[in-house]
């Protein structure tokens, strides 16, 4: 079995028009107060490698354009469709009137574990990612539908935040694809 690394142009890599045109896995990011730049160009690179449907960036997160922003997304500004909300509460309600399910990733109490979840398919989902320190605000996770936490057995209880991005959003991708087969 040959193990050659393919060159980009082997990818069949969708163009910006592509992407935009593409059908979209049903699920949002929010990224709720989250500081570091480099933090939102990575969940800008992970939502477009999984056609997420939208990112709202609330509160103190930085938007695009922006050089360190740009960076880490290598792009994926341009694909991935996002909006900027100032009040993440206020995003919360109003998705939620509008029939998205809301779920914020933190360890809290009544928390289902990722590896638990069963993302239902006919409906999109909303998955909320906090601050780099205090995590996702209190009375976000109060209004959320549920909390979904991310199992870990190790001593620090605590992944970075695009590193939770890329587990989550993986996560529910499969199961939506298993879903779809």
């Amino acid at each position: 079995m040959e193990k050659r690394k393919l060159r980009n142009s082997e990818l069949d890599r969708k163009s910006i028009d592509q992407f935009k045109e593409a059908k979209k896995t049903p699920i949002i990011v929010i990224l709720d107060n989250v500081r570091s730049l480099n933090n939102i160009g990575s969940v800008f690179r992970t939502a477009d490698a999984f056609l997420i449907q939208k990112i709202y960036l609330c509160g103190i997160t930085a938007q695009p354009p922006h050089k360190d922003i740009q960076k880490t997304a290598l792009g994926a500004t341009e694909t991935v469709s996002w909006e900027y909300v100032e009040d993440s509460i206020e995003l919360v309600e109003k998705l939620k009137k509008e029939g998205i399910k809301v779920y914020s990733i933190e360890q809290a109490e009544g928390s289902v574990m990722l590896n638990d979840f069963k993302p239902a398919s006919e409906t999109t989902c909303a998955v909320v990612f906090g601050n780099e320190v205090k995590g996702v605000q209190q009375k976000v996770v109060s209004a959320s539908d549920g909390v979904i936490e991310i199992p870990q057995l190790g001593s620090k209880h605590s992944l970075n935040i695009s590193v939770s991005t890329g587990v989550v959003l993986w996560d529910l991708f499969s199961k939506l694809q298993l879903a779809q087969d």
